[in-house]
């Protein structure tokens, strides 16, 4: 009897199990995404500063994700390309210096969320959008002593639908792929 009491407090205290908020780690994130270069070659980048906070429920997988992308720390690995992405011509930072993802976790399986779905706001403009996640991983920090989280999520927009359609009429194909990979640190 005493057996099936513990058990049953055991099952009840995972039941109510709360959701953990996360402080995301900027130098462990990077989004980083590719987008063709007139068909010939994909040109890759990533953004280097980020901020957000992620929320999550071990136990039933339940949560959400919101991301800040500071578009002027965009880094295609040439000077020149980045100063025109940043530019008036394309991502114009001055009007619209970031980019965000919002989500919520979805399909979960054992406490694990298998995508998110969400909103990506680009440009001023937001469009639906839903990550795969591929992988997903919680420990204890070694520093920190706290819970931390880290994942790599991706998926893909059509940039014109956000007004950035610059390069179409040279052959450029408006797809991008967009992969996250975050570490995050619970909040103390």
């Amino acid at each position: 009897m005493k057996s099936l009491f513990l058990l049953a407090a055991l099952l009840a205290a995972t039941a109510q199990a709360a959701p953990v908020t996360y402080v995301i780690d900027p130098t462990h994130t990077y989004p980083s995404f590719e987008a063709d270069h007139m068909g010939m070659s994909y040109w890759r980048g990533k953004l280097n500063r980020n901020a957000g906070t992620i929320v999550y429920d071990k136990a039933t997988g339940a949560g959400s994700v919101d991301v800040n992308m500071d578009l002027s720390s965009i880094d295609f690995g040439l000077a020149a390309m980045n100063t025109w992405a940043t530019g008036k011509d394309f991502f114009n930072v001055e009007k619209h210096p970031s980019a965000t993802f919002k989500g919520r976790f979805d399909g979960a399986k054992a406490g694990v969320p298998t995508q998110v779905v969400g909103e990506l706001t680009l440009n001023g403009q937001t469009q639906p959008m839903t990550l795969t996640i591929h992988q997903l991983k919680c420990m204890p920090h070694p520093m920190f002593k706290r819970d931390f989280c880290g994942a790599d999520a991706s998926g893909s927009f059509n940039r014109e639908e956000f007004g950035l359609g610059a390069g179409k009429d040279w052959g450029f194909k408006m797809d991008v792929n967009l992969r996250i990979q975050v570490e995050a640190v619970a909040k103390e």
